[in-house]
């Protein structure tokens, strides 16, 4: 009779495994950001209601968890009876939306502006450096505040004005590490070998400065939520029928006592957002710079 050896009890092991090297608190994040993408795409298929419909005989119904009874609006009605839920997913959809646009473009201006600032330098560069200054020490609140007010409010304005804030993060960034790159031995190699400027960026210095650049973009992007939701939270951003985070949250604050729903639900919405967004940025940083590692 041969002994049989005693095994190890199998410590437990959790079914959900996370992908190596990502933390938990990062991954609850990812979670976030994955869920506010899919309401921001299928926003108007989502909405159990047409956002803009009213309804004066159900104006202030509250949220599902303080209704004695279920109730067709899930998280309540607004003042003059719209759908919560329904205004919620499309002014998700519509902030996200113009966050996205106006962070994408501000990156592809201010990547531009950077490049030909340290391709051309002189006095280009110098001018570059001095709009970057200039808008660096002005507080862009104050600057969309000046322009909406003296041009009005427009829909294509607005989304400029999204566009014009972060761009001179990415020009300063762009230009010092284009700066650096062009010293790179691959650089001096593909100069040598008689490229075009534009094939020397567009195909060799980009490319290996794109992970910094991608940080940025994603600590930029809140901002530019946040910027969007005071502008509109002012009145001065998206106007009416549209909607979005910030506009549901101006509409609200004169109903905190007595529906306090209509503030607090896209005030979390926007809070959520924004703080994942940066998470995920903060951790996207020490992952990509070799001197945070």
């Amino acid at each position: 009779m041969t002994d049989t050896p005693i095994q190890a009890p199998r410590r437990f092991r959790p079914a959900l495994r996370l992908p190596a090297g990502i933390p938990a608190s990062v991954a609850v994040c990812m979670g976030i950001l994955l869920l506010v993408c899919t309401v921001a795409v299928f926003a108007r298929v989502l909405a159990p209601f047409a956002y803009e419909d009213t309804d004066l005989l159900y104006r202030l119904r509250p949220p599902f968890w303080m209704a004695r009874a279920i109730d067709s609006h899930p998280l309540g009605t607004d003042k003059i009876g719209r759908d919560v839920l329904s205004r919620l997913l499309v002014a998700t959809q519509v902030s996200i939306a113009l966050a996205l646009l106006g962070t994408l473009i501000g990156a592809v201006l201010g990547t531009a502006l950077g490049v030909l600032a340290a391709h051309r330098g002189g006095w280009v560069d110098e001018l570059v450096m001095t709009a970057v200054d200039w808008q660096a020490a002005m507080p862009f609140l104050i600057i969309a505040l000046a322009v909406l007010a003296f041009f009005g409010n427009d829909f294509l304005l607005f989304l400029a004005l999204m566009a014009l804030f972060g761009w001179e993060t990415y020009a300063r960034l762009v230009r010092g590490m284009v700066l650096s790159a062009r010293e790179q031995g691959y650089a001096l190699a593909v100069r040598s070998l008689g490229a075009r400027p534009g094939r020397l960026y567009l195909r060799h210095i980009l490319p290996n400065v794109m992970g910094p650049l991608i940080v940025q973009l994603t600590l930029n992007f809140p901002q530019t939520i946040l910027l969007e939701a005071s502008l509109s939270f002012l009145g001065l951003g998206i106007q009416p029928p549209l909607t979005s985070l910030g506009q549901m949250l101006g509409e609200g604050r004169d109903y905190l006592l007595t529906a306090w729903w209509l503030a607090v639900i896209p005030g979390a919405v926007i809070f959520l957002t924004t703080l994942s967004m940066s998470i995920v940025g903060d951790w996207l940083r020490s992952r990509l710079d070799p001197t945070q590692r």
